[in-house]
C-alpha cells in the first residue's frame, strides 16, 4: 500500500461518536429549517417572486454591491482567514455564513485544504491535461479525464478493502461502461462482476473488455512473453430491485452474462484480423482465461452454490468465505446508493461497501416518491420509509422537520468549487442565471400557467445578447421567438445581475450543508444496524465535486 493510500485512510479512522452524530443530524436539521426559503429558492424566479426581497434589509444593504470576487472570498470560501469587508456586515449574516460552513463535512483531505480558490488539476494530470500519469494508458482509453482520476482513486481503495476483509471478489453495481469495473479486475486481479441496468452500456462494456485483451495480448506477443490467466469480468444486464432481498441480489448476479460477444472471443477476432498467428496470443489461452473465471468469478464459480444457506457448520467456513464479496458503486444515481446500502446491511456475504453517491434530487422521499428525473418501472416505485431513499436511519426520520424538498437536493449536487473559479475570473458564464431568470418574467407575462419551463441549457448563452437568448429560449416553450421585450425593462432587469449572482450564491452555501445531512443520515443508518463507517473525501473536489466515499467493513467472522 502506498504512503498516498495510507494518507487517505488516515482521514477517515477517526470519526464522531453515535451521540454526537445524533447531535449533528439536530444542529443540521435545525439550521436548515431555518433557511428553507433559500434552500427550496428557484434562482429562475428571481425576479418574478421578487426573491431579493425576501432577505433581511441589513444583508441587503452590504451584499448588493459586492463584487464577484469579494462574493467569493466573503461568502463561499471557508478558508478565507483575510477577509477584508467593505462595510460593517449584520451579525446574522456572519453568522449565518459561519455556520454554514462549520456544519459542513471537510471537502478535501487534511494534507490538501486550503482555500477553494485553487483551481488546479490534481498533480497526476500536471504533465497531460487529459491523460493521468498514474493510471496505465490501457485503461485511459475512453475516459475522461475526471473518470480517470476517479476509477484509479477508487480502485484502490477497493483493493485496501478487499485485502482488509480477505475478499478477492468484487460487485460494481451501476457499472456503467465498466471503466472501474476494468481496472479493477485487468489493473489490480480483482474477480469482479459488474451489474448495469442500460443493455447498451453493457455490450459497450464488454466491447472495451474485448479491446484491452486486444492490447495486451499484442504487447506480449511483441515482447514474446508467455501467455497469462487474466481475470476477466462478468457484465450482468440488470436493474437492482429496492424492495427485493439480498437473496434475489445473489441470483442477479448469477444471471447469464449479457448477450452477445464475450470479451475473450471479441479479442480473438481482432487478432485474427492482424496477426498471422493467433494461436500464439489470445486464442492460445482462451481455455485458461474461462477456466480462471470459473475459479475466480463470483458468478461463474461460488456464487453458483446456494449463497443463503444458514447454519453454516466450521467445515464449510471456507466455502462462506469464497461466497464473500466487496460491493461498490462510483456515482450510484439517486436511490442506487441507498439500496447497496441496504443490501450491504442485510446480505451476510458483502463484507464491504464503498459507496459514491450522486443525484440527491433523485432520491426518494415520503413527500416525493416520485422525484422529477427519476426513470423506473411502476412497481419499483418505493412505498415505506424502510424503501425511500432518505431518510434511511430511524433517528434522522424521527426529527421534526427532517424533510428536504426537490430543490435542496438539487442544490446539493452543484458545484461550489467551480462556482467560486467562476467568481474570482468575473466569468461571463455568470449572466446565465440573471438572463434565464428575466426570460421567466416575460414567459409568465404571456402564459401565466407556465412556471418553471424546462428550456435546459442553451449553449454559449454567456455570448449572446438577452434578445437572442430570449428568442431561442422562447421557441423552446412554444412561444413567438419574436414576442415583443420591453427594452427598457429589459434594461433594468440587467442591472440586478449582481443580487443574481449574491442571491444564488447564499443558497449555494446551504448546498454543501444538505448533502452533508444526506451522507449523515446514511452513517447513523449503518451505526444503527451496528456497523461503523467513515467519510472519505477520496477526490479532487476542484475535479469531481461527488467526492465523498462512505466506507464500511462488517466486523470480521
Amino acid at each position: 500500500m502506498s504512503k498516498e493510500q495510507l494518507e487517505n485512510v488516515e482521514v477517515f479512522t477517526s470519526s464522531f461518536s453515535s451521540e454526537q452524530q445524533k447531535e449533528l443530524a439536530n444542529r443540521l436539521i435545525t439550521f436548515l429549517s431555518q433557511y428553507s426559503h433559500l434552500s427550496d429558492s428557484f434562482i429562475i424566479e428571481f425576479f418574478s417572486e421578487n426573491l431579493w426581497d425576501t432577505l433581511p434589509k441589513t444583508w441587503q444593504a452590504v451584499l448588493q454591491d459586492l463584487s464577484f470576487p469579494q462574493i467569493a472570498d466573503l461568502l463561499l470560501d471557508a478558508a478565507n482567514n483575510n477577509r477584508r469587508y467593505p462595510s460593517v456586515w449584520p451579525l446574522s449574516l456572519l453568522a449565518f455564513r459561519a455556520t454554514a460552513h462549520a456544519l459542513t463535512f471537510p471537502r478535501e483531505p487534511r494534507c490538501d485544504r486550503g482555500s477553494v480558490a485553487e483551481p488546479k488539476k490534481p498533480d497526476e494530470f500536471l504533465e497531460n491535461h487529459s491523460q493521468s500519469s498514474l493510471l496505465g494508458h490501457i485503461f485511459r482509453k475512453h475516459v475522461k479525464p475526471k473518470k480517470q482520476h476517479e476509477i484509479r482513486k477508487l480502485g484502490m481503495l477497493v483493493k485496501q478493502l478487499c485485502e482488509q476483509t480477505g475478499c478477492r471478489r468484487v460487485v460494481d453495481v451501476g457499472s456503467g461502461q465498466g471503466h472501474l469495473t476494468r481496472f479493477l479486475s485487468f489493473g489490480l486481479r480483482l474477480s469482479v462482476t459488474a451489474i448495469e441496468a442500460d443493455p447498451t452500456l453493457v455490450a459497450m462494456a464488454s466491447r472495451f473488455d474485448g479491446e484491452l485483451l486486444w492490447v495486451l495480448e499484442k504487447e506480449k506477443h511483441k515482447k514474446k512473453l508467455r501467455p497469462e490467466a487474466l481475470p476477466i469480468p462478468r457484465h450482468v444486464a440488470g436493474w437492482v430491485n429496492p424492495k427485493e432481498s439480498w437473496e434475489v441480489f445473489i441470483q442477479q448476479l448469477k444471471s447469464p452474462d449479457h448477450v452477445g460477444d464475450d470479451p475473450v472471443t471479441l479479442c480473438n477476432r481482432k487478432i485474427c484480423s492482424d496477426v498471422a498467428h493467433p494461436s500464439r496470443l489470445c486464442g492460445g489461452q482462451s481455455q485458461d482465461l474461462h477456466q480462471n473465471d470459473a475459479e475466480e468469478d463470483p458468478s461463474a464459480g461460488s456464487l453458483n452454490h446456494s449463497a443463503h444457506e444458514e447454519g453454516v457448520s466450521p467445515d464449510e467456513s471456507h466455502l462462506q468465505r469464497s461466497n464473500d464479496f466487496v460491493l461498490t458503486g462510483l456515482h450510484a444515481c439517486g436511490d442506487l446508493s441507498a439500496t447497496l446500502l441496504r443490501l450491504f446491511v442485510s446480505c451476510p456475504h458483502v463484507r464491504g461497501i464503498t459507496s459514491v453517491a450522486c443525484c440527491y434530487m433523485k432520491i426518494t422521499t415520503k413527500e416525493s416518491p416520485t422525484p422529477p428525473g427519476l426513470v423506473t418501472a411502476p412497481d419499483l416505485l418505493p412505498s415505506g420509509h424502510e424503501s425511500f431513499g432518505y431518510p434511511m436511519s430511524s433517528w434522522v426520520r424521527g426529527l421534526s422537520g427532517h424533510q428536504l424538498s426537490y430543490k435542496a437536493r438539487e442544490g446539493a449536487c452543484h458545484a461550489l468549487e467551480d462556482y467560486v473559479r467562476r467568481l474570482r475570473e468575473e466569468s461571463e458564464l455568470l449572466r446565465s442565471h440573471c438572463y434565464r431568470a428575466m426570460l421567466e418574467t416575460f414567459i409568465r407575462d404571456t402564459r401565466p400557467d407556465l412556471h418553471r419551463a424546462g428550456i435546459q441549457t442553451i449553449k454559449k448563452s454567456h455570448l449572446l445578447s438577452f434578445t437572442e437568448y430570449a428568442c431561442l429560449g422562447l421557441a423552446r416553450v412554444g412561444l413567438p421567438p419574436d414576442l415583443p421585450l420591453d427594452p427598457e425593462r429589459v434594461a433594468a432587469m440587467l442591472k440586478h445581475q449582481n443580487k443574481v449572482v449574491v442571491y444564488f450564491s447564499l443558497s449555494l452555501l446551504l448546498a454543501p450543508v444538505v448533502e452533508t445531512l444526506v451522507l449523515l443520515d446514511r452513517i447513523i443508518y449503518l451505526q444503527e444496524n451496528d456497523v461503523e463507517s467513515r467519510l472519505v473525501p477520496l477526490f479532487n473536489p476542484n475535479f469531481s465535486p461527488r467526492n465523498f466515499v462512505l466506507v464500511a467493513l462488517k466486523p470480521s467472522r
